[in-house]
């Protein structure tokens, strides 16, 4: 089961894994994960994901709600993020979130980071 917001979507395992890391930190139920793109890395840009209780979102931010999860994209990193999904593996190649961008040309060997 996924669950999508507009145009960027979150898989299940990457829901549960978000839940589990805000109970640890405690992270309080109205912070928003904010979810961008910034420059850095090989290819260019890298992924963000954060908590934050303390923003106060912009005129042009998107804002979801995912089954209780407040999630904040600035327009900006939304333009580069469309159609992405946003996973959490366990694998052999190690364990952590990963963005499934149809948008990038090009991304580096680790996958850390990529470009448009």
């Amino acid at each position: 089961m996924r669950s999508i917001i507009e145009e960027l979507s979150i898989t299940e395992r990457a829901s549960e894994r978000i839940n589990l890391i805000r109970k640890e930190q405690n992270v309080p139920d109205d912070a928003f994960l904010r979810v961008g793109v910034v420059s850095g890395g090989c290819s260019g840009l890298t992924y963000d994901l954060e908590f934050n209780s303390d923003v106060q979102p912009e005129e042009n931010d998107k804002i979801f709600d995912v089954e209780g999860l407040k999630v904040l994209v600035d327009m900006r990193s939304f333009l580069y993020l469309a159609g992405t999904e946003l996973d959490y593996t366990e694998g052999l190649n190690g364990q952590g979130f990963h963005f499934k961008n149809p948008n990038a040309t090009r991304t580096c060997s680790c996958g850390e980071s990529f470009s448009i």
